[in-house]
């Protein structure tokens, strides 16, 4: 027919790349922005602090510079006497705009201020500069890592990994898992049994899955393993896309024994025998418990076959100890800032 459209056969290839480039453009163009914000902002907080050592600038001076930088400039977000204060701050903790070997451009002005005003340590904000951009965190989950001390736990549970598998699988794997892990998020208190706790880990498995941290994929739960004509139910089961192996959890609600990790070395070798591809990795295990002696556990591990962890999990933590500053939360600045010069710098951070 005369009036159909005739698609060259490139079409499609063409379709493809020029999307990609377009992505690729816009992606390098919030991060342009992003920078150019960052730049201002730490230019402004610069002047300030200059000003306020030299000419002892106050309170009610910041106050009538906010006013009248929002007058002239109506239509710009971000210039408020609370963001004045984070860029003072910002200037005066981060003054070569680096954190360590991480330009502080490379993340949204939210994640700055987040890491100045939890973190009194350089090598810390540093340490967690790098994972967000690594990572792609939120801010949400650059606070909730903060708060959880992510930088102590992870790589602390007690392996045989060093023993069991390829160096560099090894290192990998060490560092995958944590001790201890926190499921507050549970609402469970300390009487819950083995099941319940499987149970509302299930339920709250997007919760879950960002504690274990990133490559963990979910599998099932009571996964059926029969051997030899016996049915067996193995936990949790999951598979580490990053590692490209399966992960086999094991919760118990009591102190870690070494009849444990037998156990857990038989499932390993099931899952290996029957489930794992060819090409995948060597299956690891994870055995969470509510408390362990590392001595007893490394005792345990020592003579077991298949690669396994070993680490505790706390159903309750204490509450974080409130930041002693009288810089703004990030919550009021937030409200402030809605929109505008934020939402091209924040677009590729926050969800």
């Amino acid at each position: 027919m005369s009036g159909v459209l005739a698609i060259p056969g490139d079409y499609g290839a063409l379709l493809a790349d020029l999307k990609l480039r377009i992505v690729a453009a816009r992606s390098r163009s919030v991060l342009a922005a992003n920078a150019e914000q960052i730049a201002l902002y730490h230019d402004i907080g610069r002047e300030l602090l200059d000003r306020q050592q030299r000419h002892a600038w106050g309170t009610k001076v910041v106050d009538r510079l906010a006013a009248d930088l929002c007058e002239a400039f109506p239509d710009m977000h971000g210039l408020s006497t609370r963001n004045l204060k984070y860029m003072r701050y910002f200037a005066e903790h981060c003054p070569d705009r680096q954190f360590g070997q991480q330009p502080a451009a490379q993340l949204p002005w939210f994640h700055v201020v987040l890491l100045l005003t939890k973190l009194q340590d350089a090598g810390q904000r540093a340490w967690y500069a790098e994972r967000a951009v690594a990572e792609g965190w939120s801010r949400t989950t650059l606070q909730l890592h903060i708060e959880r001390q992510l930088h102590l736990r992870e790589g602390a549970a007690v392996t045989n990994f060093a023993a069991r598998l390829p160096d560099v699988q090894a290192r990998q794997a060490q560092a995958v898992l944590k001790d201890p892990y926190h499921f507050d998020f549970l609402g469970l208190g300390e009487e819950a049994h083995e099941r319940d706790i499987e149970n509302a880990l299930v339920r709250h498995v997007t919760r879950f899955l960002l504690e274990l941290g990133a490559g963990f994929a979910f599998v099932g739960r009571q996964f059926r393993l029969e051997v030899g004509g016996d049915e067996f139910f193995i936990d949790l089961l999951f598979y580490h896309t990053r590692l490209k192996c399966y992960v086999v959890v094991e919760l118990k609600a009591r102190e870690f024994a070494p009849e444990h990790a037998g156990q857990l070395n038989f499932y390993l070798t099931a899952i290996d025998a029957q489930v794992k591809a060819a090409d995948d990795k060597p299956t690891i295990g994870l055995l969470l418990c509510r408390r362990q002696n590392r001595l007893v556990a490394e005792y345990a591990l020592h003579g077991i076959d298949k690669p396994i962890g070993v680490a505790e999990y706390q159903l309750t933590r204490a509450l974080p100890q409130p930041l002693d500053t009288s810089l703004p939360t990030i919550e009021q600045l937030e409200a402030e800032l809605a929109g505008g010069f934020e939402a091209a710098a924040t677009a590729g951070g926050e969800p």
